[in-house]
């Protein structure tokens, strides 16, 4: 993405302020693994949207005056010849100036002091933090920690939620993220080809993940954009199933959800074949359902169409199609065979960090997600693309990954 890209994200963000509102928004810290280890430092997904840059203990700090008028400074680690000796080079102003587009950008030693000046200075009133919680339990983050600072410290001060405004832009996705994310469908097809073509009785799903990496791994490093889910038979009946120890049986179904991430933008696609690349009748039956009632989705979403009316759909679909192939006694049986929803947003997370829609609007992005998990005949798998939606319909961006069950046997035949 070009500087304009996260000037202008900035820019969208700074006009929903109000005047005498502060921002600051946190790139993270890392978290300790163990003694002098730390896991591998993500970047704030909202920081990054706003700045490109994945450096961390960064701070993008907003000022708009009651005129209106905005001033940016973004403040990075200041150089540590020790530090950089052992983790790596940081980024430097010019640099950081290149990528993100903010002219002012100085030392993060300097934050505190500035902050203070402006929250002392008389002239702002709020400040906008990005609070967000997945659950409440989670542990504090950088903007927790200003938020004691300022609730301590300058209680007059109130607080608003930038969260909320952030997840209003980040749903409607621009035409460099569209075509970041058509960059990423081609990466992660040939993931999915590679554990395809190489599949076969015996296999270890830790091997599948293995032809997986390695096929993104000639695209650069960026790899995976969420941890991969693939596994064989009984471990399909785990949902989020991360182990990888299985070993394909002759029959079993290979699942897997997987996306590859292009310059920030993340794919989230599941395709489920038997490992010896033959559908079994029932196979045949349940993956025959699931596919055409993805393929009847793809035929009516459009904007207009109520958000919750995916899943909706999907499930009422589904379970006729399995009651009329012979797999459910009645339609309100469903719940035994479908176990989570059909749909949510992806983008900067694999579950973007949207505001959901009420209603589906032209540039949004959602996956289409169906799954099936028949215990007592032994099959689980689920078949997900990615929707985006246009000006009168939608087009499934994973629609070249082999999806049908002809094509998926031709690729595993050789063909």
């Amino acid at each position: 993405m070009l500087s304009s890209y996260y000037a202008g994200n900035r820019q969208r963000l700074y006009e929903k302020l109000r005047p005498g509102d502060l921002l600051a928004i946190f790139s993270g810290e890392e978290i300790r693994k163990t003694n002098d280890e730390y896991y591998p430092f993500f970047a704030d997904r909202n920081f990054v949207y706003l700045t490109g840059l994945k450096c961390k203990q960064a701070v993008l700090l907003a000022a708009k005056d009651e005129g209106g008028a905005v001033e940016e400074r973004l403040y990075i680690l200041p150089p540590d010849a020790h530090a950089e000796r052992w983790t790596g080079v940081r980024v430097k102003p010019a640099e950081a100036e290149a990528v993100a587009g903010v002219k002012d950008v100085r030392f993060v030693t300097a934050f505190r002091t500035d902050f203070a000046n402006l929250a002392t200075g008389g002239n702002y009133g709020r400040v906008m933090l990005d609070l967000y919680r997945a659950s409440a339990d989670d542990v504090d983050r950088p903007a927790h920690a200003l938020l004691a600072l300022i609730q301590k410290e300058y209680p007059y001060l109130a607080i608003g939620n930038a969260n909320d405004l952030l997840r209003s832009l980040r749903l409607i996705k621009q035409p460099c993220e569209i075509e970041a994310l058509r960059r990423a469908e081609v990466i992660t097809g040939e993931g999915i080809l590679a554990m395809m073509r190489n599949s076969r009785p015996g296999k270890y799903e830790y091997q599948y993940k293995a032809d997986f990496d390695y096929a993104l791994s000639q695209h650069g490093p960026e790899g995976p954009g969420f941890p991969s889910i693939i596994s064989a038979g009984k471990n399909n009946f785990c949902i989020h199933y991360y182990s990888y120890t299985g070993q394909a049986q002759d029959g079993d179904m290979i699942l897997n959800d997987v996306g590859a991430q292009y310059d920030n933008m993340i794919t989230d696609v599941s395709r489920g074949w038997p490992c010896n690349g033959r559908f079994s009748e029932r196979q045949r039956i349940l993956y025959q359902c699931v596919l055409e009632t993805s393929n009847h989705m793809f035929s009516i979403i459009k904007p207009g169409m109520a958000m919750d009316d995916v899943d909706a759909t999907i499930r009422r679909y589904n379970a006729q199609l399995l009651k009329d192939a012979g797999v459910l006694a009645d339609v309100g049986e469903i719940g035994k065979l479908m176990w989570h929803g059909g749909s949510h947003h992806i983008g900067y997370d694999v579950h973007d960090v949207v505001k959901r829609p009420q209603i589906i609007g032209p540039n949004m992005v959602f996956c289409v997600d169906i799954g099936v998990y028949h215990e007592e005949w032994g099959i689980g798998f689920r078949l997900e693309d990615n929707c985006l939606i246009t000006e009168n319909g939608c087009e499934n961006l994973s629609a070249a990954i082999p999806r049908t069950i002809e094509d998926i046997e031709a690729v595993m035949r050789g063909a």
